[in-house]
């Protein structure tokens, strides 16, 4: 018997709660653990909001939040692939492609679709709109490192070239935004939380 439109969407609702499960590499700002992919979509999706005012001009703070809180939904079949891993990256596109596939095909088509076209627009930073939105992707674990004494960049001997790297779609989101953390990344070299 095929399953109603309600009943596929509460099966996808419990299937994402591995969220929950998937850990970062990053700790949360007490160190007592890692952070969870859960945390960070929620924590991304708060500073979408408060940040909202340093966006790009015609960003849709909806969206926004749609995606932060969509973006890494995959990586309950993905897993999370640490962003200065080299060797994870390689095939990080494929493995999430396929748990997208699997993923939001769980839905009815119209929402499989929306779901499948903001998570694709967020990997493009290509619209105001996905641009923010991986801005305060890239924010979120920035911060953290800088309050974690650098915990996750010593772990994994990051760079601050690497940093700088990551972090650039906030300059190129938000001069105002940029203007401030980099102020951050030097304070963070300048006290040895960061290699130059």
């Amino acid at each position: 018997m095929e399953k109603t439109r309600l009943q596929k969407q509460l099966a996808f609702l419990l299937e994402i709660d591995k969220m929950k499960t998937i850990l970062r590499r990053n700790v949360i700002l007490d160190k007592s653990k890692q952070e969870d992919d859960a945390e960070h979509s929620w924590h991304m999706a708060v500073m979408a909001m408060l940040l909202y005012e340093y966006a790009p001009k015609g960003t849709d703070l909806l969206r926004v939040l749609k995606m932060a809180l969509i973006h890494d939904l995959v990586e309950v079949y993905a897993g999370d692939t640490f962003c200065y891993d080299k060797t994870a990256n390689q095939d990080k596109v494929r493995r999430e492609q396929a748990a997208a596939d699997k993923l939001f095909s769980m839905l009815e088509k119209d929402q499989e679709q929306e779901l499948r076209t903001l998570w694709e627009e967020f990997d493009r930073m290509d619209t105001p709109d996905s641009l923010y939105a991986g801005a305060i992707d890239r924010l979120q674990p920035l911060l953290l490192n800088c309050h974690t004494d650098g915990h996750t960049w010593k772990q994994a001997n990051v760079t601050s070239a690497d940093v700088y790297r990551r972090a650039d779609p906030i300059r190129r989101a938000s001069p105002k935004l940029w203007e401030c953390i980099e102020q951050m990344i030097q304070a963070c070299i300048r006290c040895g939380l960061l290699k130059e």
